[in-house]
């Protein structure tokens, strides 16, 4: 007898968590997104997801409003759509009858705007923390050290703000990270990153295990085990964005482009980046072909027809 989708649902959450090593916010995130499919259908067998009642589906999303009062981005129909591909993918591996998965079309989403710094936008931006005349010392050595590990790493806010003190070695240039989907990767530390990163951790009295931490908690004898949250690092980065006189939008994951463009514009291959980001596909990479396109074409106008007459 074929469970019912509920039951399915819980045990497909569970199977995400334990044997596919999904985060707790990823797991929470595939929970939201499949009960409010199934809240929406109002069905309780599996084969009773067709096509059809899909379509139907994400034609709600579409017309659907959020918070603001405007409707649901493309990116957030897709994050809908692409759990029930997976729920899907779990039922047929189970040997459920389902819809077959590549049944259930994505909405395509318009080329994707890549946000970076490089030159002096970069330089006056990593400096932003030096120059804050309302901060404490011991802030402004924690910031540095945040957005120059930033930089010389390509971390991603959540893998930065959940590092912990004992996963670095300030002697080595490397240390590993997992990422998305429990993937591991190396990153490798500039010598910027390394000096400020000491020059913080002198300051640091108190006994939490994470390497970032709130400025009231760095000096308190108790262990707290929250480290400093990717919300407060976001609101860090759009200070010093506003204090470097940066008029575009700065975010954390800008930083994650700035090192890419970096990587790209010195002459790193597209592979290569791939590795050092920890993308699963090299088509999440391409988002950068901007950065090599210009890159060709540079080469191109150095070297190209050189030895015709002019």
């Amino acid at each position: 007898m074929t469970k019912d989708l509920k039951t399915l649902l819980k045990e497909f959450l569970e199977y995400l968590e334990i044997e596919k090593g999904r985060s707790v916010l990823t797991v929470r995130n595939y929970d939201f997104y499949l009960r409010r499919f199934l809240n929406w259908a109002k069905i309780k067998e599996p084969q009773e997801i067709t096509h059809e009642l899909v379509r139907k589906y994400h034609l709600s999303l579409a017309r659907e409003n959020n918070s603001r009062g405007g409707n649901l981005s493309i990116a957030t129909q897709n994050y809908h759509l692409i759990a029930l591909r997976m729920f899907l993918k779990y039922l047929i591996s189970r040997d459920i009858r389902a819809l077959e998965p590549t049944r259930v079309e994505l909405a395509k989403t318009p080329e994707r705007q890549v946000s970076y710094l490089e030159g002096s936008e970069l330089e006056n931006f990593l400096e932003a923390p030096l120059k804050d005349t309302n901060a404490k010392d011991t802030t402004k050595l924690r910031d540095k050290a945040i957005l120059e590990l930033f930089f010389s790493t390509g971390l991603r806010v959540s893998e930065l703000s959940n590092l912990k003190k004992e996963e670095l070695n300030l002697e080595k240039d490397e240390f590993s990270i997992k990422g998305k989907g429990g993937k591991w990767r190396i990153v490798f530390l500039s010598n910027q990153a390394k000096y400020w990163l000491k020059k913080y951790l002198e300051t640091r009295k108190d006994l939490s295990p994470y390497l970032f931490v709130r400025e009231d908690k760095a000096f308190s004898k108790e262990k707290e085990d929250k480290p400093l949250a990717p919300r407060s690092i976001e609101r860090m980065v759009k200070k010093y964005a506003k204090i470097a006189g940066l008029t575009k939008k700065i975010v954390p994951h800008s930083l994650r482009h700035s090192y890419a463009t970096d990587l790209l514009l010195n002459g790193a291959d597209l592979r290569a980046v791939q590795e050092l980001l920890g993308h699963k596909s090299i088509t999440t990479t391409q988002i950068y072909t901007h950065v090599s396109d210009q890159h060709l074409k540079e080469v191109y106008q150095a070297f190209h027809g050189r030895r015709r007459k002019k």
